[in-house]
């Protein structure tokens, strides 16, 4: 016997089903709606094709008619009704299923370029559409898996599969088995940017101890003699070397990464609170208020904010941020809450 291959999400389906009000005027279209609500994908055919040809102008049994199709795994006979819901139905629900139905359909059958297409207008038609966003993420997926198979099959010696390879560890979190496919993609490639800065970062995630960060500090200096301007390489440094105890020689690395990224929170945050520590409080103030510009939910940065503020004399300011602190903490419990309000009260003292 021939396997039917099921095109249609069990998504669409209920989708598509309750959609379509069980109390209809056509009992016949009712009936194919329920047979394809319970998955019976064939005698919804045979149903819905009585519908269309009771009254062939009808729209919605036309379009049902063709999700039913996909859902039996009958692209052929079903994308061109898809298609024509999809583009021209001023149903926007009908039009969406439709869309679901034509994406799943050209996705069957090899049209990666044409599901794209569909799925692309879907989103801009649906935004935050869970069906919609759920079918992006299966097609990208796939043609991500595909594309990755026919390059380890093409071009295994490239340098490019050790890359992605340790990419691919980094999202497993596999970072030591990571490190290693940078350093086999570093060694067919030494020119290659990029590659020094991912693999410092690798092996920092993969261990914090004083040789690893040595370690790390030779690949992003190594990076930086290749690509002078990488601002995160810069950044990195800084960090490797404030955390040894070296504020002195990471500051110019903070500095310098802020020069070529100005919208680099953390760079800024780095540099503003060190002109804190330094008591330069109005040259932290002016970094801190650019890193809740860039990131107005960042709690680290409203705190210093707030204690920049506080000890630059300027309490009706210091109480502002402790407030939008506070919003972001939703409504905080514990030592941290009871510092906000020490704070608060001893400005109110002032």
């Amino acid at each position: 016997m021939m396997r039917v291959t099921r095109v249609l999400t069990p998504v669409a389906a209920v989708a598509l089903a309750l959609a379509l009000p069980l109390a209809a005027a056509d009992d016949t279209l009712a009936q194919g709606a329920t047979a394809f609500r319970q998955g019976r994908y064939l005698e919804a055919c045979r149903l819905l094709e009585d519908a269309v040809r009771s009254n062939p102008t009808d729209e919605r049994a036309r379009a049902f008619l063709a999700l039913a199709r996909a859902g039996a795994g009958h692209c052929a006979e079903a994308i061109l009704d898809l298609a024509s819901s999809f583009q021209k139905s001023a149903d926007r629900e009908m039009a969406r299923l439709a869309g679901l139905g034509l994406a799943q359909c050209y996705a069957s059958r090899g049209e990666k370029e044409k599901a794209v297409g569909v799925v692309t207008q879907l989103q801009a038609r649906n935004p935050g559409d869970a069906d919609v966003l759920y079918q992006a993420a299966k097609l990208y997926m796939r043609a991500f898996n595909d594309t990755t198979r026919l390059m380890f099959e093409q071009t295994p010696a490239s340098y490019r599969v050790n890359q992605l390879s340790a990419e691919i560890f980094e999202t497993q979190d596999r970072f030591r088995e990571a490190a290693a496919e940078y350093r086999k993609a570093i060694a067919k490639n030494p020119q290659a940017v990029n590659l020094h800065f991912r693999l410092g970062r690798a092996i920092l995630l993969a261990s914090h101890d004083a040789a690893g960060q040595a370690e790390a500090l030779r690949e992003f200096e190594a990076e930086l003699a290749l690509n002078p301007g990488d601002a995160a390489a810069e950044f990195q440094i800084g960090q490797i070397l404030n955390n040894g105890g070296q504020a002195a020689q990471a500051l110019p690395h903070f500095e310098k990464a802020l020069q070529l990224s100005p919208d680099f929170a953390e760079a800024a945050m780095a540099v503003g609170k060190m002109r804190m520590d330094a008591k330069q409080y109005a040259e932290a103030i002016v970094l801190l208020e650019r890193v809740v510009k860039l990131d107005s939910h960042n709690e680290a940065g409203h705190y210093s904010l707030m204690v920049a503020y506080r000890n630059a004399g300027q309490p009706d300011k210091a109480k502002q941020e402790q407030q939008e602190l506070e919003k972001l903490k939703g409504a905080p419990e514990g030592e941290f809450t009871d510092f906000l309000k020490r704070i608060g009260e001893k400005q109110a003292d002032k």
